[in-house]
């Protein structure tokens, strides 16, 4: 039997492309399926203010599909904790949120929180989430410094910004650098009782040194990386491709 999937499919690619027609496909929530029948863990969506690519009414879908055909899968909704995305929480009821810093204007997630500067509104937002029964996560660069302010939030996993790592696949030396202030960070947020998950530019390339060092990240998602991959592969073969990267199969 194969082990339990670290794999969370981010589909925001997918709603890009569909969205540039005014047609269902390729349908968000039928590539989904593709990937959880496959193996994926879950599936992961950022919906933003202007709905450039995932919209409000494919995380009710989603929300659908897996309470009816994937009940051990998991939903998790990634954004900036405003009013309107945190009513969109408490009425998805998403197995996990992913709290992160974004302006509405930014293309991709690119940093983590500041925890020196007000937070008031995201300690509001772990609260809120909590009260609806779902796992909060907080988006962190790699800094080792950072899973102690999550964790005094009341964030009960970090999700680290992998992007700075995944952006050194031609420089070999910067990228063991890179790598290792994010096992540094994996192992700080580990000391202090938080979930560790990571992402951001992850492949089937960089996985693999990242769980050698930090086999205990429990969740990576993957949504650039692996819609590349599926391109040329095929959606069910790229959750094998990737699972196999992570040690899984």
């Amino acid at each position: 039997m194969s082990a339990v999937s670290r794999l969370s499919v981010n589909v925001n690619a997918i709603a890009m492309l569909r969205n540039r027609r005014d047609l269902p496909w390729p349908s968000v929530t039928g590539l989904a399926a593709l990937a959880m029948e496959a193996g994926a863990k879950g599936i992961t969506v950022h919906p933003r203010p202007d709905e450039r690519h995932i919209r409000k009414s494919d995380v009710f879908e989603l929300s659908e599909l897996i309470e009816d055909r994937f009940p051990n899968k998991e939903l998790c909704l990634e954004g900036y904790p405003s009013p309107d995305f945190m009513k969109l929480v408490e009425d998805a009821r998403p197995d996990q949120v992913l709290f992160v810093p974004d302006e509405p204007e930014q293309t991709t997630s690119d940093h983590g929180w500041d925890f020196s500067k007000d937070t008031s509104r995201l300690a509001d937002a772990i609260a809120m989430s909590k009260d609806c029964a779902v796992t909060v996560s907080l988006f962190c660069d790699p800094d080792p410094s950072a899973p102690a302010h999550a964790a005094k939030m009341g964030a009960e996993r970090i999700e680290i910004y992998t992007g700075p790592y995944g952006a050194c696949y031609d420089d070999q030396d910067r990228a063991l650098k890179e790598l290792d202030k994010v096992v540094a960070t994996a192992e700080s947020a580990q000391a202090v009782g938080l979930g560790v998950n990571a992402g951001h530019d992850l492949t089937v390339e960089n996985i693999p040194p990242l769980l050698a060092k930090a086999p205990f990240i429990r969740e990576m998602s993957i949504g650039h990386g692996f819609t590349a991959d599926a391109l040329i592969h095929g959606f069910a073969a790229s959750v094998n491709r990737f699972r196999c990267a992570m040690g899984e199969l």
